[in-house]
């Protein structure tokens, strides 16, 4: 059974966030909580799989409990669920080890959309802080006399699959652009990601930034 820690500090998004965990994970357990302190107590006490949090609490930051989890539970995966899209939000919690960062301001169904991709291994990021994410590494100049990190071998086809994947496209719409099932392309992001040592959406485009995919792309 999937054990879930959900963070709010309003109850009312939290009975809503509520609901549409388990309209994806129907037979999880849910553990809630509205305060840092107290979710800092849960997970010293509790093993979990996944987090859902928010990051404006009444006591602290989620990000503080994002880093905690990490620390504590590196097994665990832990999602950010905000309203917040800046980069004074995003970039902190991405450092801390959020797997997914998604807005709370979509429909119901587009949010189970992005959590479903969690049990396929897909880590949730909504397609406005995907191109964030690009925009900020994009925007990055490396130094002249920076040394160049040890190469990755990647074929051609991992490299058009890491490009669409840093771009923020879903893997079904990557299958429908390389003409190859949404399996296919599962098992060449999974062995992208293994290769690449990265384990998010915001890690792959940095990948795909430093090895210069985008300005191949242009």
């Amino acid at each position: 059974m999937m054990h879930i820690l959900l963070l709010e500090d309003l109850p009312e998004i939290r009975q809503w966030l509520k609901a549409v965990v388990l309209q994806v994970f129907p037979n999880a357990r849910i553990s809630e909580s509205a305060r840092v302190h107290d979710a800092r107590e849960q997970i010293t006490a509790m093993r979990f799989d996944l987090a859902l949090i928010d990051l404006g609490l009444p006591d602290g930051s989620g990000t503080d409990v994002v880093e905690y989890l990490r620390e504590h539970q590196p097994e665990a995966q832990s999602v950010v669920v905000t309203i917040h899209d800046d980069d004074e939000h995003l970039f902190p919690a991405l450092q801390a080890g959020a797997f997914g960062y998604i807005l709370k301001e979509q429909a119901r169904d587009h949010l189970a959309e992005q959590l479903q991709r969690i049990s396929q291994g897909e880590p949730p990021l909504s397609p406005s802080i995907a191109r964030r994410v690009i925009a900020y590494f994009a925007s990055q100049e490396r130094p002249r006399n920076e040394p160049l990190l040890p190469a990755v071998s990647l074929t051609d086809r991992e490299n058009e699959v890491l490009l669409r994947v840093a771009k923020g496209f879903t893997l079904p719409e990557i299958g429908q652009q390389l003409n190859l099932s949404r399996h296919t392309i599962a098992d060449y992001v999974k062995q992208i990601y293994r290769k690449l040592n990265v384990s998010s959406r915001a890690e792959a485009a940095l990948e795909a930034q430093r090895l210069g995919l985008f300005r191949r792309s242009r």
